[in-house]
């Protein structure tokens, strides 16, 4: 089955092709970066009318690539949630609209299982049960899969998201949107050790995360040693995401020690961090687990982990009306 796979949660503008569920035709993705850069951050009504103007050409483009028309598609799927209301809505209707035109079966996709399925689009693929992080800059959550497209949720973030964190911190600092990757540029050259800033402490034993109390340390760290030279800043970076990733890489082996879960799945744009890579894989090599990333492309938001999750979905037997609509709080679990 041929699938055309859709995805405009945020501010991606995103369009694949995917056939029998792991083989990529095409993959298309407009980023919004030098919109949001100015802002500091994604503001929402720039993005939806940014997907307005760009989602059929990235449509057209991914079939072009493919080499396919929409009467060749076997399916579309598309995410339903949770984003961005105005974001989300623009890719269902386009989606819904393909779908009543050329009579095709629909799905909709939730955006965290999306980002699961992303680690299904290599070689080799993961095998149930595992335990699944997914990180980015709206999301952070650990997911136990137990089988195909059933999910127990045993951890999440209590405030802001990893990757959130990391806009907020890189805003604080003057290095630019999106935080993730200048973050972890400019901590190349800093000391990792060289600040202590705290790690929050979940007193329920829960395996939840927190990343507004480091935040919080970091703005009061820079206003206490204004003017930061070059040296300063770059230890702030390398100490704020070593703690980061010291944190998610923590609760990561205590939940699946507690679980009882040999295999681990790191996703999301997050997981596209060197360092966090790294930091898992060593905790996975040590203990003789399994780890399963995807690569940094398929990290960040694409339409190909959308129709991989939309294939196994239709596959399944399950089909949305046309009366779908967008779910900005979609719950995975």
């Amino acid at each position: 089955m041929v699938i055309l796979g859709i995805e405009s949660s945020c501010d991606e503008t995103a369009a694949a092709v995917l056939a029998d569920g792991g083989k990529i035709l095409s993959s298309v993705v407009a980023s919004q970066d030098e919109i949001h850069a100015r802002y500091g951050g994604v503001v929402p009504e720039l993005a939806s009318r940014r997907h307005v103007e760009v989602i059929l050409p990235v449509i057209q483009r991914a079939l072009a690539d493919a080499d396919l028309g929409l009467g060749d598609l076997g399916g579309i799927a598309v995410t339903q949630g949770p984003g961005l209301i105005g974001s989300l809505l623009v890719g269902c209707s386009v989606a819904k609209a393909l779908a009543y035109v050329h009579r095709l079966p629909l799905v909709g996709v939730n955006h965290l299982e999306g980002h699961i399925f992303a680690a299904f689009l290599q070689e080799p693929k993961p095998t149930y049960p595992f335990l699944a992080l997914v990180v980015s800059g709206g999301h952070t959550a650990l997911y136990l899969a137990r089988q195909p497209l059933g999910y127990t949720q045993v951890g999440q973030t209590r405030d802001d998201a990893a990757g959130e964190a990391f806009d907020k911190v890189a805003k604080l600092l003057g290095l630019g949107y999106p935080g993730g990757p200048i973050i972890e540029r400019t901590a190349r050259a800093g000391d990792p050790s060289a600040i202590r800033f705290p790690l929050a402490q979940i007193t329920d034993g829960a395996p939840d995360f927190s990343f507004s109390g480091i935040k919080t340390a970091v703005s009061l760290f820079v206003k206490k040693n204004r003017p930061l030279s070059e040296q300063l800043l770059a230890d702030i970076a390398a100490s704020f995401q070593a703690t980061v990733v010291r944190a998610l890489a923590r609760k990561t082996v205590k939940a699946a020690l507690r679980l009882g879960v040999r295999r681990i799945l790191l996703t999301g744009g997050v997981a596209a961090n060197k360092p966090l890579r790294s930091a898992l894989g060593a905790e996975a090599e040590e203990r003789g687990w399994e780890l399963f990333i995807p690569p940094p492309p398929l990290c960040t938001d694409n339409a190909a982990m959308i129709a991989a999750a939309g294939h196994a979905r239709l596959q399944a037997g399950e089909r949305a009306a046309l009366s779908m609509n967008a779910v900005p709080d979609l719950k995975l679990a």
